[in-house]
């Protein structure tokens, strides 16, 4: 018969492949125990951050050949809060977004990394009282709940 071609591979062969070596769920683990910072006289904003990121849950994803990156990152950011020009902030704040993304640092580099952090019953509960405040006041300022395109009418 013309026009037939080749039968269809199985799916298995087919189908894409588009999985990431570096897909985990993440949860905090309340074990991890920061490392201590090099001496230094830390802004207290990193001392904040360092406390944040080993209590986060890509804490247990870092090993101890990535505390030396994070050692960079805390000076970055020293250095970026102690700047004397908004010139030498921007450096150490374009710096800063580079090295984030090592370390899965914000949501799109977790996205990218395919790190999901785990849900909890608490964290899904506080996401609707947030979405439940935000349409109560949204009421309050005259504003339309719900669906703004509901709104729309044809004329």
């Amino acid at each position: 018969m013309a026009g037939m071609g080749p039968a269809p591979k199985p799916a298995s062969t087919r189908a894409r492949r588009n999985k990431t070596a570096t897909r985990a769920t993440l949860k905090a683990d309340a074990s991890i125990i920061a490392p201590e910072l090099p001496d230094n006289d830390w802004h207290p904003m990193v001392l904040e951050w360092w406390r944040d990121l080993w209590a986060s849950p890509m804490a247990p994803e870092y090993d101890d050949a990535d505390r030396h990156g994070l050692f960079e990152l805390a000076m970055l950011r020293d250095d970026f809060w102690k700047a004397a020009t908004l010139y030498d902030r921007k450096i150490a704040a374009t710096e800063i977004r580079l090295q984030d993304q090592r370390f899965g640092l914000s949501p799109i580099d977790r996205r990218r990394l395919q790190w999901e952090i785990e849900r909890t019953d608490e964290a899904q509960d506080k996401g609707a009282r947030r979405r439940t405040t935000a349409a109560t006041r949204n009421q309050a300022q005259g504003k339309p709940a719900g669906d703004p395109r509901e709104t729309l009418r044809v004329v």
